[in-house]
């Protein structure tokens, strides 16, 4: 999958499961080019979103939530997924 149709997919299935106000997806991958697990057709993702729904759970219980959400994109397309709740 190409990152554009991922960050859609991303965007998508985050808004349709989750109250968020604001999403800002981004590919964090060119800071990984050089580790020694890069592969070229897994993304590093970073998450930056505002949603009063998960903001009331503890951090690691919200990280679960999207982590099941977006289970089928992180067993195929995605390396690492950074994730920052406001």
């Amino acid at each position: 999958m190409k990152i554009n149709k991922l960050i859609e997919v991303l965007d998508k299935k985050l808004n349709e499961n989750f109250n968020i106000s604001s999403l800002k997806i981004e590919d964090k991958s060119f800071l990984h080019k050089n580790h020694k697990s890069f592969m070229k057709d897994k993304f590093h993702i970073k998450l930056v979103l505002i949603s009063k729904e998960l903001k009331v759970f503890k951090p690691i219980d919200a990280n679960k939530k999207i982590y099941k959400v977006l289970k089928n994109e992180m067993n195929n397309h995605i390396h690492s997924l950074q994730i920052k709740i406001n």
